[in-house]
Parts: structure tokens; C-alpha cells; sequence
């Protein structure tokens, strides 16, 4: 593989879809950039609703099929792909991220999303299993959830003291955190390669103050600049995981 220049970089930077995170879509463009020259990328998108980066991302030259509950969702992205002249790599399957398996088929796919799914999902180790299940060996997964230590830091931060405290107190296995995440992902024989943090400072910084002659281009580069860097990542209000499937079966 081709090493990663700061021209492939900056060129992936530039055309970070509108309403996405800079580091999430450079980390998915790597994906893409990798598998040149080892066939068409397959990606699914689990929960990808109207196609905010499933579009984008047959742009690059990728197949996407997109699997969401909500039929008005799908609707969308379909319009989407046909306004961006992707209609023929993009497909759009109606059904829920906790019944994958019985959707797609196995080892299937090269880069599975589940971007803010696996917090709804009534059971986040068989649902990552799923995801698991429809990743071709060697396959990546690209997961993104609520950070619960951003929900306590929020409500403090507003005022709500009593409502921070509760949200700290909720019991183990109601909260989503960082290492339960990870344990889920070594149970699914996902290994973790890379943590990012999404809206370290977005969510703190007063939208007054972004009106300032050149606040967003600096914050920009702060959240980019802070994305994998502890502490910072540590309060991010979403965490980005990228985990990839064994080429060989454990257990």
C-alpha cells in the first residue's frame, strides 16, 4: 500500500461531506484509499438514513448499500444518489442493524459503519456480533456512539448539577463507555486500531463566539488537532472506534 502523503490528506479534507467530521471522513477515506487496486470497496452503511455519507462515499468510487427502519430515510438517499449520479452503486435496504445476517449475506462486505446505532440497539454484543458477521476477514468496522462522559460534563456545564450526578451514577450496564465498548468488540473478534473523539470542543465553545472573523477555521483545525489526543478525546461528545474483523476465526 502506498504511503499516506499530506497531499492525499489534504485532498480527503477538502471534500469532507457538509455537516461531518473532518477526522471521521479522513479515517473512512483511508479505508477507500487502501483497497485501491484490490477490487471495488463494498461498504455498508448500518442506519445510514438519507445518505449523508453513503452518497458521498460511492462518490469516491466505492459500492454502498444502506440499511435503515425508516422507508421516508431511504427515500431520501436514493434521490441523493440519483442527483449525485451514483444511483448504480448506492442500494437502499429497509430493515434494523440487530438483524444484519438475516439481510445480508456473510463476510460480505470490506467496511462495515455503525454510526449511532449501537447506542439504541437493545443489546450491543450480539448487535456488534452482526456487524462481525457480514465483515469479510480483514474487514474494517467504523463505530460511532455517545460519549458517556461528555453527558455528564454537558449537564454540569448547564447548570443541571442534578442531573450530571445522576447520569454519572447510571449503573454499568446502562452506559456505553469506551472499555465496555472495546470488551464488545474483542468478544465479536473485532480488534481495535484507532479511538478518535468527535465535537471535542464544538459543543463548548458559545455560538457567539464562532461568529468571530475566523473562529471556525480554527476550531476546525482544534478539533482535528485534538481528535486522538488524551484527555481531549476523553470529553469528546461522540467517540469514533475503528475495529477490524480477524483474518483468521477465534475461538
Amino acid at each position: 500500500m502506498a504511503a499516506d502523503t499530506s497531499d492525499q490528506r489534504g485532498a480527503d479534507a477538502a471534500l469532507v461531506p457538509r455537516g461531518q467530521s473532518r477526522p471521521l471522513w479522513l479515517a473512512l477515506s483511508a479505508v477507500v484509499r487502501a483497497h485501491r487496486g484490490a477490487g471495488l470497496l463494498r461498504i455498508l452503511d448500518c442506519g445510514g438514513g438519507s445518505g449523508s455519507l453513503a452518497v458521498p462515499l460511492a462518490g469516491l468510487g466505492t459500492e454502498v448499500t444502506v440499511v435503515d427502519v425508516s422507508i421516508d430515510a431511504l427515500g431520501t438517499l436514493l434521490r441523493r444518489a440519483a442527483e449525485a449520479g451514483v444511483s448504480d452503486r448506492v442500494t437502499a435496504v429497509q430493515g434494523e442493524a440487530e438483524s444484519l445476517t438475516e439481510l445480508m449475506p456473510k463476510a460480505a462486505f470490506d467496511l462495515v459503519l455503525a454510526h449511532e446505532v449501537l447506542d439504541k440497539v437493545s443489546s450491543v454484543g450480539p448487535a456488534l456480533a452482526q456487524v462481525a458477521a457480514v465483515l469479510r476477514p480483514g474487514g474494517v468496522t467504523s463505530i460511532v456512539v455517545g460519549n458517556p462522559v461528555a453527558g455528564v460534563l454537558g449537564r454540569a456545564l448547564a447548570g443541571d448539577v442534578a442531573g450530571a450526578l445522576a447520569a454519572f451514577r447510571r449503573p454499568d450496564h446502562e452506559v456505553l463507555d469506551l472499555a465496555a465498548l472495546e470488551a464488545h468488540c474483542l468478544a465479536a473478534g473485532l480488534a481495535v486500531e484507532s479511538v478518535e473523539g468527535i465535537g471535542v470542543f464544538t459543543e463548548l465553545v458559545p455560538g457567539i463566539d464562532l461568529e468571530r472573523p475566523g473562529a471556525l477555521i480554527a476550531l476546525t483545525e482544534l478539533e482535528a488537532a485534538t481528535a486522538a489526543l488524551a484527555p481531549y478525546r476523553d470529553i469528546a461528545s461522540r467517540l469514533h472506534v475503528m475495529a477490524r474483523r480477524a483474518t483468521v476465526p477465534t475461538g
